[in-house]
C-alpha cells in the first residue's frame, strides 16, 4: 500500500513538476496563469489535468483543440512516481528517503528544464540544498557539515574540469547550472561517486551528441543536466563500491 500511495504521490508532483521545470527556466509564475493547453491556450479543467490518465483518455491531444500534447510530460510524471517509489525500497522509512526523494524531485525539474530551455534554475537548486542539508543537520548534527564538505568539493572539482575545457576548446564547455548541480549532488551521494557521475554522465550523453553531430549542427548547444541528473540517480540507487 505505501508503494501505491509514494506512486500516487509522485506522479500528482511528477505533473507540478512539469510546470515548475518549464516556467522557471523562462522566469514565469509556477501559480499564474492556471494549466493550459500551450497551443490555443484554453484554460484546462481538473479532469484535463489527472497525471498519467488524462493523455491516455485524450490520446495525446489537447480536448479543445486537438494538437499533440508532448509524451515527455506522462513520462516525467510515471518517472516521478517510480523514483519516489525506489527511494522507499531504497532507503526504507528514514531521513535517507525524504532525502532521496527531494534529490529526486531536483533532477526531475532540472531535467524538464534543461531539455526544454538550455538552463538549470538556482532557485531549484537553493531549495533543495536548504532542505536536504537541514534535514541532516536535523539527524546528524555536527556530521552533517561532512556532507555539505563533498558538495563544496565536488563544486571545486566540476569547476576545474570547466576550466580545462574552457582551455582546451577555446570556448565555454559547460554551465554554470551543471557546476552547481553537482554540489547538491555530491552532498547527497558523496564525492567520490560525485566525480564517477561526472564520467558516466558523459559516456550516457556520448550517442546523443554523435546524433546531433550528424542530424543537426556540430555547433548546437547540448544539454548536459539530463545526462548528469540520469547517471546521479543510478549512483543513488545503484550499490557501487569507489575505493
Amino acid at each position: 500500500m505505501i508503494y501505491v500511495i509514494l506512486f500516487i504521490f509522485g506522479i500528482v508532483f511528477g505533473s507540478f513538476y512539469n510546470v515548475v521545470g518549464l516556467r522557471l527556466a523562462k522566469e514565469e509564475s509556477i501559480v499564474f496563469p492556471p494549466s493550459h493547453c500551450t497551443s490555443c491556450n484554453h484554460k484546462l479543467m481538473f479532469f484535463d489535468l489527472i497525471p498519467i490518465f488524462s493523455y491516455i483518455f485524450l490520446k495525446g491531444k489537447c480536448r479543445y483543440c486537438h494538437k499533440h500534447i508532448s509524451i515527455k510530460y506522462p513520462l516525467f510524471e510515471f518517472l516521478t512516481g517510480l523514483l519516489f517509489c525506489l527511494s522507499y525500497l531504497k532507503f526504507g522509512f528514514s531521513i535517507e528517503t525524504i532525502v532521496s526523494i527531494i534529490l529526486c524531485s531536483m533532477l526531475v525539474i532540472i531535467t524538464v528544464s534543461d531539455l526544454d530551455s538550455y538552463i538549470i534554475p538556482d532557485s531549484v537548486l537553493i531549495v533543495c540544498s536548504i532542505l536536504i542539508f537541514g534535514l541532516y543537520l536535523y539527524k546528524y548534527q555536527t556530521y552533517a557539515f561532512e556532507n555539505l564538505i563533498y558538495g563544496i568539493a565536488s563544486f571545486i572539482f566540476m569547476f576545474l574540469i570547466k576550466m580545462l575545457g574552457n582551455f582546451v576548446l577555446r570556448k565555454e564547455s559547460m554551465g554554470d547550472g551543471d557546476i552547481k548541480l553537482i554540489a547538491v549532488v555530491g552532498m547527497v551521494i558523496g564525492f567520490k561517486k560525485a566525480v564517477l557521475s561526472l564520467f558516466l554522465a558523459a559516456y550516457l550523453g556520448l550517442p546523443y551528441a554523435i546524433y546531433v553531430m550528424i542530424k543537426k549542427n556540430p555547433n548546437h548547444e547540448l544539454p548536459f543536466g539530463p545526462f548528469l541528473s540520469l547517471a546521479s540517480l543510478i549512483l543513488l540507487f545503484v550499490d557501487i563500491k569507489i575505493f
